[in-house]
């Protein structure tokens, strides 16, 4: 079995120390730059592979941070987690992801699991079964940074990095009405998480703007998932009165929306549609989808800005950490284009 190369080889090679050598690599600024570029250069030919568990065992760091989230399926959170990791990647820190399938029970599971694994902090989006946070706690009381992502929650006092949902509601229902649509329906998910009761505030702001009353039965609370758009709107078209336009509480409900029009020989905008997220899918569907874009590769990179804000910061001039609060982007596509 090969012998493991170790810093003693590199200093031995250079004929320096092996307190230069290990100051170099962790790029210490009393290093020269001609030392500093030998050592890598002698590192990486001798094949060195530092060793972590020792380091940290000095440092009292892992350079591993955990990443908790719904699922990796949906490319909102995948963009996410791809420009946070690319981020953090160029300050030495590599990410252990943790997914929860929306369950409050994984979820649990996984805060134990990152913190077993010694993670230096947690950033985290909630399941859509989340309505008690007391297991976030536990980060913290290990004085662990802990930063919560677009699924947010009020009876948690941690940084947020999120969107503006409240005016995300209000932007999609207003450019319903803008093009003309009155009677504007909403099928959105049964969980009473954040963001989903705050773009419904959204979206009742503006019909109350617009002098119109709402409808309860236009109103439906079900599954985030295609299933969950599909069969609300039969049951939407059910209605005597039916609704010109039906806002999805996602991309995917709101394929599920075209996918039970196209059924009654109905092609949006006939019906006006539109969804949250901006998912790969949504400009190449026919028609394409009108849809809100809540910037995830921003929110991932202001995710990897505030944790190492958090860790550089000095304890003596201790400040708050403030919510950094994205604004939605509204993408008018064929779906909404009501001439």
């Amino acid at each position: 079995m090969a012998k493991k190369t170790t810093i003693y080889d590199i200093a031995r090679e250079l004929n320096i120390t092996v307190s230069t050598v290990s100051r170099a690599l962790n790029n210490i600024s009393t290093i020269s730059e001609a030392t500093r570029e030998s050592v890598i250069e002698t590192a990486k030919k001798l094949n060195y592979r530092p060793n972590k568990i020792a380091s940290s065992l000095t440092s009292g760091k892992t350079y591993i941070i955990g990443i908790l989230l719904p699922s990796a399926q949906i490319q909102f959170f995948a963009s996410v987690i791809h420009a946070l990791e690319k981020y953090l990647k160029a300050f030495g820190y590599s990410i252990l992801l943790y997914q929860t399938n929306e369950s409050l029970e994984s979820e649990k599971n996984g805060i134990s699991t990152l913190l077993e694994a010694q993670v230096d902090g947690i950033i985290a989006s909630m399941s859509l079964e989340t309505q008690d946070v007391s297991h976030f706690e536990k980060v913290k009381e290990e004085g662990k940074p802990l930063i919560i992502f677009d699924r947010t929650h009020d009876n948690l006092q941690s940084p947020v990095v999120k969107m503006n949902d409240e005016y995300a509601g209000y932007l999609v229902t207003k450019h319903l009405l803008d093009k003309g649509y009155k009677k504007i329906a909403y099928i959105t998910t049964k969980h009473k998480i954040k963001i989903f009761r705050e773009r419904f505030e959204g979206y009742q702001r503006a019909l109350q703007e617009a002098g119109i009353k709402e409808n309860s039965s236009y109103a439906l609370f079900g599954d985030l998932t295609v299933d969950g758009g599909y069969d609300g709107t039969h049951q939407l078209l059910k209605l005597k009165d039916r609704p010109d336009a039906i806002i999805g509480g996602d991309d995917y409900v709101a394929l599920g929306i075209i996918k039970a029009l196209h059924e009654h020989k109905i092609t949006p905008p006939t019906i006006g549609v539109i969804g949250f997220a901006n998912q790969n899918f949504s400009e190449h569907i026919i028609p394409s989808l009108s849809t809100i874009d809540q910037q995830a590769i921003k929110m991932g990179k202001e995710c990897a800005k505030m944790f190492l804000k958090i860790i550089e910061r000095n304890p003596l001039h201790d400040t708050e950490i403030e919510p950094v609060i994205l604004d939605p982007i509204l993408l008018a596509r064929e779906s909404t284009d009501k001439k």
